[in-house]
């Protein structure tokens, strides 16, 4: 592939000039990956219209010169990276007026840019680096694509072994050697394996409880490659699916290709969230679906843009997005499909093939 990293660079220079901005401390560990390639734990960057200082600990001083290279000063500090960080400073005599990421710095670290001297003058921002990862070039569609296709392969190989009297705790741990054994380098989030009236709450978190033939069993999970997410849920029945469970799997299953074929970049928020709510509730369930439609995913499993009743802002044209209605019934039990769409130039594209049908496991 080739390498963005100088183009996103000059891309939040561009930006920095339109803020009257000298320079900008970026914290936020997946905008120094996206902007250097740097994966560590542990880093301070700083990006000025003349050159760009990342500063990190001495466990990187390997991996940050192969991930880097020559496109940053790399300062590997021996005690804090906030020294490291001032020293360059203190010789970046062009950087006047800087910027640090609101959204990211801790008040304690705040507290250092306070006291740190007269000069820079520091600004609050929000969202420079953000805005730019929101647009995905074709590389990072593909690396979303493939982490896609892992979670995919992963849930079909581990269908097969899953039957009532197995604990969620227990379907989990499957899924999540699949994963691995798929290639996914990661779990973006902890796996949801959510099992009769417990497939009701939209955000479980797995237990011990054990399936039982006629329930549901949602499962909403995550694959990694690249440094970029996918993610998907389906939802499926341990045994046979009474008539009940078949009419709200339909809605969601309806709910959710209606909005795949029709979502678009330029479409607000609340416009692309509408695609799926509207027809949930012309169906009788609104009050069934609570939650936002989707979310934007990159290197970060949640990113923007929204896709809510309240999200105002524009969906970008190349943001990858998921599709993720759902009805959820307290006691009962809930069902959500979730999928991964890529807001091409030329309209909606399906990153996650896998059926839609309302799988029965017996």
């Amino acid at each position: 592939m080739p390498d963005r990293r100088s183009q996103r660079l000059a891309a939040l220079v561009d930006s920095l000039t339109t803020a009257h901005l000298d320079g900008l401390l970026i914290t936020s560990l997946p905008n120094i990956r996206y902007l250097t390639g740097f994966s560590g734990t542990n880093a301070l960057l700083f990006v000025s219209a003349r050159d760009a200082c990342l500063v990190t600990d001495f466990r990187y001083q390997t991996q940050v010169h192969a991930e880097v290279g020559d496109l940053a000063r790399i300062v590997v500090e021996s005690q804090s990276l906030w020294s490291g960080l001032w020293q360059h400073l203190a010789q970046a005599t062009h950087v006047e007026v800087a910027g640090f990421e609101s959204a990211n710095l801790v008040h304690r670290d705040f507290q250092r840019l306070v006291e740190a001297g007269a000069r820079p003058r520091w600004r609050a921002t929000m969202d420079l680096v953000e805005a730019l990862r929101e647009r995905k070039d074709s590389d990072e569609v593909a690396l979303i694509r493939a982490a896609a296709a892992i979670a995919t392969s992963a849930l079909e190989a581990t269908l097969p072994s899953i039957h009532a009297g197995m604990t969620e705790l227990e379907v989990a741990g499957v899924l999540e050697k699949s994963l691995r054994d798929a290639g996914s380098e990661a779990f973006p989030f902890p796996s949801i394996v959510a099992s009769g009236p417990r497939s009701a709450l939209p955000h479980a978190r797995s237990s011990s409880r054990e399936m039982a033939t006629g329930e549901f069993l949602l499962m909403d999970f995550g694959a990694a490659f690249g440094g970029y997410c996918a993610d998907v849920t389906r939802t499926v029945v341990i045994g046979t699916a009474s008539d009940e469970q078949r009419a709200v799997y339909q809605v969601v299953r309806q709910a959710n290709e209606l909005a795949t074929a029709e979502v678009r970049a330029g479409l607000r928020g609340r416009e692309a969230d509408a695609l799926a709510r509207d027809y949930i509730e012309r169906c009788g369930y609104g009050e069934g679906f609570g939650h936002g439609l989707g979310h934007g995913l990159g290197i970060e499993v949640h990113e923007a843009p929204r896709l809510a009743r309240t999200a105002d802002g524009l969906l970008s044209s190349g943001a990858v997005v998921t599709i993720e209605p759902g009805i959820y019934r307290p006691g009962w039990g809930g069902v959500r499909i979730e999928d991964d769409v890529h807001l091409a130039a030329s309209g909606p594209e399906l990153l996650t093939q896998f059926t839609h049908e309302l799988l029965e496991l017996t």
